[in-house]
């Protein structure tokens, strides 16, 4: 639940550094910072959207919608 890291994530995962490339995690990540307020994540992952399929971005919401912090 720590916005930043789920930003640094997003950025991460939208260029592949230290983790495969992945838009559809990329706007998972970022959406969940977004939904805390981070405004950096809220424009990349809009950016994101412009380079994925609609069933891609159904899936990522699905994922952010799904997604549980581990305890």
């Amino acid at each position: 639940g720590y916005a930043s890291a789920q930003s640094d994530l997003g950025v991460m995962y939208s260029i592949g550094e230290g983790v495969p490339k992945d838009y559809v995690a990329a706007y998972m990540w970022h959406n969940l910072a977004a939904a805390q307020g981070v405004e950096t994540s809220k424009k990349l992952r809009d950016l994101l959207e412009k380079d994925m399929t609609p069933a891609q971005i159904a899936e990522a919401q699905k994922l952010s919608r799904e997604w549980k912090p581990k305890k």
